[in-house]
């Protein structure tokens, strides 16, 4: 049956009444499960690593590379990414991270070497820096600045704490049904699933004054950071050693070099002024602790309930789990904090409890049980999860709006260069203690390397406390 005009035009104005909460609400769900993806893609090694060594006949700098190298992928690409999101199409830019991060997947499953494996996650780290970059951009572009925002920020908050928790314990199903290179072609099946749903159920969005693509500054910085993290892995069998010195001199720089052309640029990637802001530069910090401190201590924790506390490795994941899980619920059940509770008070209450997470692990020792552990785990879990719903929220919130994307991609590059640092020393630590002391050295390893993470947290904490908000000037 035929509708008159009249009735078509009322059909057409509740349709468009209905549109930006739709499309808000599809954005979220897209963006969200783009950034579950990702993490779940990251964790893939932590469940897989012996067979996958096995197999392809990693020794221990092999394995290095294989668990710190999507690292690498991301944290070259969150800014560049989300930077040329913000000017050229920030679906654009998710849907081709998301075909990238499906290509680097498929790569995974069909490597036939260690270091083919390798290259494979630097390229799921390259598409998965544009998913999590640009997700997180277009969700600030759809939500306005208020209590919207910070409910929708907590949801993908909750999406990277649902990620850690899913991607072992699907890793260990998967091998167990067919291998461990099965979870690599589940992981590029999704990625060309979020490719399909970010073409047909996003709205493209960019800035209304797009600049010119920066080349020098995302060559200077995705190079010094590749450099960077590679001398960081390669110092984990020894700092002293001729190629991880040129490796980090190099990488530092090539980033001191990012920073003069960024000062010189008419249109540069990363306007340096931003450090002149508290809120940024209180966000920056505290995902850059948040990586160097709970990240990387709580990263290792499978490895120190198999080899440290004689559990299996399905016990090693469980306990993961309790971390990240738990994570994830207290990022969603932020959406609930009454507005009194801003986010830099959130910054700060998440830092302290992940700190006193970190410290409640100290003193596990060869005969402690894996519920010691637990108490600790549960705590770090979660503030970690009200961190991670805080710097979604501030990530997009302290940058000018039409740069939303760049800003997540300037948070997440923090997260993942402090969790580089952070595993760096938290595996030298262990590793060593363990080559000379077995069993009992690799604890003690732990309980020196949960201090010095907590370290990292604490000043992390210190930092976001001392950097206040500036005050308005009444006219």
């Amino acid at each position: 049956m035929m509708r008159s005009p009249a009735a078509s035009a009322v059909q057409r104005t509740a349709d468009a009444s209905r549109i930006p909460v739709v499309l808000a609400g599809r954005t979220l769900a897209v963006a969200s499960a783009g950034t579950l993806l990702v993490l779940l893609a990251f964790t893939v090694p932590l469940a897989t690593l012996s067979a996958t060594a096995a197999d392809l006949t990693a020794g221990p700098g092999a394995q290095a590379w294989i668990l710190s190298s999507m690292s690498i992928g991301c944290a070259a690409a969150l800014l560049g990414s989300g930077a040329v999101g913000d000017d050229y199409g920030r679906r654009r830019m998710f849907v081709a991270g998301s075909l990238l991060l499906a290509v680097g997947s498929v790569l995974g499953a069909l490597a036939p070497s260690a270091w083919v494996l390798v290259v494979a996650r630097i390229v799921q780290g390259l598409g998965g820096a544009a998913v999590m970059a640009c997700g997180l951009g277009l969700v600030g572009h759809v939500y306005p600045t208020g209590p919207d925002r910070a409910r929708a920020t907590a949801v993908w908050g909750a999406a990277l704490g649902a990620g850690v928790a899913v991607g072992p314990f699907m890793a260990v199903a998967a091998q167990a049904v067919s291998g461990w290179r099965l979870a690599y072609w589940l992981a590029a099946l999704g990625a060309l699933l979020l490719a399909l749903s970010g073409h047909r159920r996003l709205a493209e969005s960019r800035s209304a004054s797009p600049r010119r693509v920066d080349v020098a500054g995302m060559a200077l910085l995705g190079l010094g950071l590749t450099v960077l993290l590679a001398g960081l892995i390669e110092g984990r069998t020894g700092w002293t050693r001729p190629i991880t010195v040129s490796l980090l001199v190099g990488g530092i720089a090539l980033i001191v070099g990012f920073a003069v052309v960024e000062r010189r640029s008419a249109s540069p990637m990363l306007d340096l002024g931003l450090l002149r802001r508290p809120d940024f530069v209180a966000a920056t910090v505290a995902a850059l602790a948040a990586g160097a401190g709970v990240l990387a201590l709580m990263s290792f924790t499978p490895t120190l309930v198999e080899r440290g506390l004689g559990g299996s490795a399905l016990a090693g994941v469980s306990a993961m789990f309790a971390w990240s899980g738990l994570s994830a619920v207290t990022a969603l059940a932020a959406r609930w904090l009454p507005a009194w509770i801003t986010a830099r008070a959130q910054l700060i209450g998440g830092l302290l409890g992940c700190a006193v997470g970190q410290l409640a692990v100290l003193g596990l020792h060869p005969g402690s049980s894996i519920a010691r552990l637990l108490l600790g785990l549960l705590i770090a879990g979660a503030a970690n999860g009200i961190l991670n719903a805080a710097l979604g929220r501030q990530a997009v919130a302290s940058v000018p709006a039409d740069r939303a994307a760049m800003g997540s991609g300037a948070n997440n590059t923090a997260r993942y260069v402090g969790s580089a640092i952070g595993l760096a020393v938290v595996t030298v630590i262990i590793t060593h203690a363990a080559s000379a002391n077995g069993t009992a050295g690799l604890m003690s390893g732990w309980n020196t390397a949960a201090a010095i993470t907590a370290g990292f947290t604490l000043l992390g904490l210190a930092i976001v406390i001392f950097t206040r908000p500036q005050r308005r000037r009444s006219k």
